[in-house]
């Protein structure tokens, strides 16, 4: 979260939202903040931590743990109509990386823009060459992409 934190001014230049969510209670969320969080970011978390104490979040995204009653760690990447397009769920010992997730919504606004005429390949980056879908691409993606 605090490498979230670090970076959420480029998330909200790209008109994303950032909820977080845990089984935890608000109570401990703000001592969490207290006493660790804010140690870790300048500002703190500059986005609500929701409690989902019963799980219910955490069932409807498939992360639910119900022998220990929490939810695993996970990112996920919903488009504003709702719809999941991505996520990345990961055990506690790994970490996520935010510098990916920055990568990930770049493209998908690409995409989303053009309307599905651009598609950003493996290991596209802001400012790459895109593909353009199409018959004229079958068989010949070799031919356009080439990665570095």
């Amino acid at each position: 979260m605090s490498a979230v934190a670090g970076r959420f001014d480029e998330l909200q230049k790209l008109g994303v939202e950032v909820l977080s969510a845990s089984t935890d209670s608000v109570f401990v969320h703000k001592m969490w903040e207290e006493h660790e969080l804010s140690k870790m970011t300048k500002s703190g978390i500059p986005w609500p931590m929701l409690s989902d104490g019963a799980g219910n979040l955490g069932k409807v995204y498939g992360v639910y743990d119900e022998n220990n009653g929490i939810n695993i760690r996970g990112r996920f990447l919903i488009d504003p109509d709702g719809v999941v397009q991505a996520m990345e769920v990961m055990t506690p010992p790994v970490g996520r990386k935010i510098g990916e997730a920055i990568r990930q919504l770049h493209a998908f606004q690409l995409v989303r823009k053009s309307k599905g005429t651009e598609a950003c390949p493996a290991e596209w980056e802001p400012g790459k060459p895109t593909l353009k879908p199409g018959p004229d691409l079958v068989g010949n993606v070799w031919k356009v992409w080439q990665p570095e």
